[in-house]
C-alpha cells in the first residue's frame, strides 16, 4: 500500500510520517539520532522536520544542533536525494536573531544550509509570525531564496490564517510562490483552533497540512493516566492540561479501540490524523527504535468509519 502523498502545489512525494527531529541533541545524542534516522529511512520513509532553533532550550545548546546532526547523517549516508528536508526560520536564536525580516531570513537560510551541509532546503517554514514585518517583505525574501535555488517551497507554522491568506494573496498578485503547506498544532485532543481557524483556508487553497504534537507530547500514548505518571519523561509535567474530563474520555475511546484491534494508543492517534483527507503527513518524534516502530506501524493502521466516528465524538471540542 503506497501511503505516500504528493505535497499540494509541489512535486514532492512525502511519507505519511514526518520525523520530528526536535529531540536530537536534547533527549538523544548524535549516535542515537543516527540510529533513529537509519531506521526511519530503512523503513522507506523520507520526510524529516527540524528547525534552526532545535533544541536551543537544552542546557549547553545554542540552536542548530538538530540540523547539524541531520547534515552529518546525510553526508555519511550520501542519501541527500532520497530525503525531503524541512526546516524553519523565525524562532529566537538569541542575540536579536529572530523574526521574518527579509535580510534575516536570507542569512538564517544560509546558516541552516551550512549546518545541514546541503545546497537547497526542500520545504522552508516561517516558524513563528513576526507581526512587525509586513508579509510582503517576508514573501519577497522567501522568493529570492527560491529564485537562487536555495529553497524549493515554503510553508507556515504558527501564523494566523489571516496572515497566511494575506501572504498568499500578495504572492499570487505578484507572480511569486506562496505558502504551500501549513504546520499547525493538531491532534485528537487539540482540534478546535485548527478546525475553526485554519481548515477553511486549507480547503480553499488546497494547502498541505503536517501537524505537530500529533501525540499531544505523549499524552495520547496513554502513558500518563494520573499526576504520579508525570515523572515518566522530560515532557511529563506538561500533561496537567490534558487531564480533564475530555482528556479521560478520549483515552477511554482509544482504549476500547486498542483492545479490539490489538494496537497501541500511539498507533490510533496517528492513524486518526492520517485518515483525515486534509492531512498530508503527521509529525512525531521517537527516542528509541521501539517508539519509531509504533509510529511506522501507525501508518498501516486502517480505522473503520465507525471507529473514526467514535474518536471524533469522544474528542469533540
Amino acid at each position: 500500500m503506497d501511503t505516500f502523498k504528493t505535497l499540494p502545489h509541489t512535486n514532492l512525494r512525502v511519507s505519511p510520517l514526518m520525523l520530528g527531529c526536535n529531540v536530537f541533541a536534547w533527549t538523544i545524542n548524535e549516535n542515537e539520532s543516527f540510529k533513529i534516522l537509519d531506521a526511519f529511512s530503512g523503513a522507506g520513509f523520507n520526510f524529516i522536520d527540524t528547525a534552526d532553533s532545535y533544541p536551543r532550550w537544552a542546557p549547553g545548546n545554542v540552536g542548530g544542533e538538530s540540523e547539524t546532526i541531520i547534515g552529518n547523517w546525510m553526508k555519511q549516508k550520501k542519501n541527500r536525494n532520497q530525503i525531503i528536508v524541512s526546516t524553519k526560520v523565525g524562532s529566537d536564536m538569541g542575540n536579536g536573531r529572530k523574526g521574518l525580516k527579509g535580510d534575516y531570513i536570507k542569512a538564517a537560510a544560509n546558516d541552516s544550509l551550512k549546518r545541514l551541509q546541503i545546497d537547497y532546503i526542500d520545504l522552508y517554514f516561517a516558524h513563528h509570525d513576526d507581526p512587525e514585518t509586513p508579509v510582503e517583505e517576508t514573501i519577497t525574501a522567501f522568493n529570492e531564496l527560491i529564485h537562487e535555488g536555495k529553497v524549493r517551497y515554503i510553508g507556515a507554522s504558527n501564523l494566523s490564517a489571516e496572515r497566511i491568506k494575506a501572504s498568499n494573496d500578495f504572492a499570487a498578485k505578484n507572480g511569486m510562490k506562496g505558502y504551500v503547506c501549513l504546520q499547525p498544532l493538531y491532534n485528537l485532543y487539540s482540534r478546535e483552533k485548527f478546525e475553526k481557524e485554519y481548515l477553511p483556508l486549507v480547503k480553499e487553497q488546497s494547502l498541505g497540512v503536517t501537524p505537530y504534537y500529533s501525540l499531544a507530547s505523549g499524552f495520547l500514548t496513554g502513558k500518563y493516566r494520573s499526576e504520579k505518571d508525570f515523572d515518566k519523561s522530560a515532557r511529563g509535567h506538561g500533561m496537567k492540561k490534558y487531564m480533564d474530563d475530555r482528556g479521560k474520555f478520549i483515552l477511554k475511546a482509544m482504549d476500547e479501540i486498542a483492545a479490539q484491534k490489538n494496537i497501541t494508543l500511539a498507533e490510533i492517534a496517528i492513524a486518526w490524523l492520517l485518515q483525515k483527507p486534509y492531512i498530508t503527513a503527521a509529525i512525531a518524534s521517537a527516542t528509541s527504535a521501539k517508539q519509531l516502530d509504533q509510529l511506522i506501524k501507525a501508518t498501516r493502521v486502517q480505522l473503520s468509519t465507525e471507529e473514526m466516528r467514535q474518536l471524533d465524538t469522544a474528542s469533540t471540542p
